[in-house]
This record gives C-alpha cells, structure tokens and sequence, in this order.
C-alpha cells in the first residue's frame, strides 16, 4: 500500500493567488503587489539550508529544527502534484530543470 503525504502552502488572505492573477501577470510583481506579499509570506523558507540546497539556490543556510522538518518532509515525497495555475506559471518562471528534482 503507498502512503498519501498532503503538505499545502496557501494563505486565507489571497496572498498566493490574488483575484486577476493570471499567466499573463506572472512577470509583472507589482501587479496588486503579489510579488512582495508571496516574498514575505514564503522569506522563511529561503533561509533554510536545505531548501538552498535542494533548490541548487546556494550554501549556507540555518540548520534548526524547520530546516529538519524540510528534509524529512523532501526525504519521503516520490512525487508531487500541483494545479494547473501552478504549473502553467512554473511553464514560464521556472529554469529548464524544474526545481522539484522529482516527477510531477
């Protein structure tokens, strides 16, 4: 039998997908200022060791228990699914080796 991990990020307050934001808006972060809002929403991940690593972003990085919750989570994900805004965004932001370093 397979085990079903679930790990979301979203926010309640739109900033992950704010109304209007479409693949055409995907370049523009000024667009209802969802580029700085995702920044500050997601800036604690950017720190941790492992996602810099992973992400082949660089070394460095904090090594606290979140950094451990980050490579355990990774350690046991096969896959990962997404929807369709997520991806067709990835399409265009994305560097040609997606940063997930697994299926999709």
């Amino acid at each position: 039998m397979s085990i079903v991990f679930v790990n979301i990020a979203l926010s309640l307050d739109g900033f992950m997908a704010p109304e209007g934001i479409t693949t055409e808006n995907w370049d523009r972060p000024e667009y209802k200022n969802w580029g700085a809002k995702w920044g500050a929403l997601m800036a604690w991940v950017f720190n941790q060791q492992h996602f810099l690593e992973r992400l082949k972003l660089g070394s460095g990085g904090e090594t606290s228990p979140v950094n451990d919750m980050l490579r355990h989570t990774a350690e046991r994900t096969g896959a990962h699914i997404m929807g369709k805004r997520m991806f067709d965004g990835g399409e265009r932001g994305w560097p040609e080796e997606a940063p997930f370093h697994m299926p999709l």
